[in-house]
């Protein structure tokens, strides 16, 4: 990746006018220039057309916003955790997050389950006990996403983290003893860049991370694959009384290998070849499920164009099963799909680089680390890389003892002022199948708040702060 090095506060200069002629021979380019005959994307080019070509931006003066101490690029689980434990630690915070609202997988993919969660200390206690008190869980791990949306607003609001939704990173700039120093965003305001201390990549894909230039594993070590995406869907006019007294459904939130086994085979008799071979169906409230079941398998968390084709065909394959369920009649009569999540649900993305990588030994031997930030029980769990591997989930015969994810772990190896928190901290492919799961996101991005937020107000980098869980 080309790093672009340049002295402090310098701003780069702009040709206004050649990006105004640019845009306008785009345009002129786009209209006259049809191809038939091949397969084509919105804008009429063929695939043929970005085969070794290159443009070459114009440069332009891009406004400085904001000055921080901490920058957190990601406001889902890992994210938000991190934002408002480095407020609350005393450092001016700014939160960038590219959907409109907070919660990510929670909320924007309707995730509507915390996994992993109930030996957590700190922001997840607090956090669940918001749900519980502003009705928002219906049982120990299940909660509603509109009202996780409006919590997790609060919170940030009252601990003096500033917000800016609708707003992606898109590029990272070091300076010349390799600190992360700039960031570079778009969003409605246009294209901004944006200066911190230290900045936290809680993007889920490690995409500040790869715009820094840190290194990254992605996928299997043997194939490359990555574990398949899926599309949550939240169900209206089912009773759950009677979907649990079918055996389709466990109460409360929970669920079982018998009641997805049944479930699938409830779909096969609806017509319908599943992608994902055990599916789960859980209540949210009376007269609300939520489901789980499709797998999108080959998508790469780094392919746009793969995850739009795996979005538009899980929501079909969701569509497909809920009106073949509805035929059925019965308990189904009256199911209807109210919603999807507005993004599709990625298990697999970017694992960056740092100063210490956790791998399945750790999880087989239940390492333990002087510099813990939270202690995982969440099993070996890899989805199915291909339907004809099983379509289902596996532990790959590895039987996880509870352990530890050390502090070392979050903190970037080959960019200085940079941490992970989420699923793209430095960890192998075992390994990342157990501890990406929400509840472990929080304690990770709490760390990681405390760690950037000390490190800000000290002048120092996170690694020489001095860390102990609980201080």
């Amino acid at each position: 990746m080309l790093k672009k090095m340049y002295n402090k506060d310098k701003k780069i200069m702009e040709n206004s006018k050649n990006r105004r002629k640019f845009l306008k021979n785009s345009a002129l380019f786009a209209v006259a220039t049809p191809f038939f005959g091949l397969p084509t994307d919105t804008f009429g080019n063929t695939p043929s057309n970005y085969a070794n070509k290159n443009f070459e931006e114009p440069s332009r003066n891009i406004p400085i916003i904001k000055d921080t101490d901490v920058l957190v690029c990601g406001g889902g689980p890992a994210g938000f955790a991190a934002a408002i434990e480095s407020a609350r630690k005393g450092a001016k915070t700014t939160l960038i997050e590219m959907n409109g609202c907070l919660g990510g997988v929670w909320t924007t993919g309707l995730l509507s389950n915390i996994l992993d969660y109930t030996n957590k200390p700190g922001i997840m206690k607090e956090l669940a006990h918001r749900l519980e008190q502003g009705d928002a869980q219906y049982s120990a791990k299940v909660y509603d996403a509109e009202l996780m949306k409006y919590i997790l607003d609060q919170m940030c609001q009252e601990a003096g983290v500033e917000v800016r939704l609708h707003t992606r990173v898109t590029a990272a700039y070091t300076n010349s003893k390799n600190k992360l120093e700039y960031i570079v965003t778009e969003s409605f305001s246009g294209r901004e860049a944006w200066k911190s201390k230290v900045f936290i990549d809680a993007t889920g894909n490690g995409d500040l991370a790869a715009q820094a230039g840190c290194g990254f594993d992605i996928g299997s070590p043997e194939t490359g694959k990555t574990q398949p995406a899926s599309l949550m869907a939240i169900l209206v006019g089912l009773e759950e009384d009677q979907l649990v007294n079918e055996g389709l459904m466990v109460p409360k939130g929970k669920s079982s290998e018998p009641s997805k086994k049944k479930l699938y085979q409830e779909i096969k008799r609806a017509g319908v070849n599943a992608s994902y071979t055990m599916p789960t169906m859980f209540a949210i409230r009376p007269g609300m499920m939520a489901l789980m079941a499709n797998h999108q398998y080959g998508v790469s968390a780094l392919s746009a164009d793969e995850i739009t084709t795996a979005t538009i065909e899980a929501r079909r394959e969701l569509n497909s099963i809920v009106d073949g369920l509805r035929s059925l009649k019965g308990v189904w009569s009256n199911v209807r799909i109210a919603n999807t999540g507005a993004q599709i649900g990625i298990r697999e993305g970017r694992r960056i680089h740092g100063l210490y990588t956790l791998t399945w030994e750790d999880l087989k031997n239940g390492s333990r680390f002087d510099d813990a930030v939270c202690r995982v029980t969440f099993n070996v769990d890899v989805h199915s890389l291909e339907k004809d591997s099983g379509g289902g989930y596996s532990s790959h015969s590895t039987k996880a003892k509870p352990y530890d994810i050390p502090l070392r772990s979050l903190i970037a190896k080959d960019v200085d002022g940079l941490l992970m928190a989420g699923r793209c901290i430095s960890g192998d492919f075992f390994a990342h199948s157990s501890y990406r799961v929400t509840g472990n996101a929080v304690p990770m991005g709490e760390a990681a708040g405390k760690v950037a937020a000390t490190a800000s107000l000290l002048d120092v980098l996170p690694q020489e702060v001095k860390y102990k869980m609980g201080n």
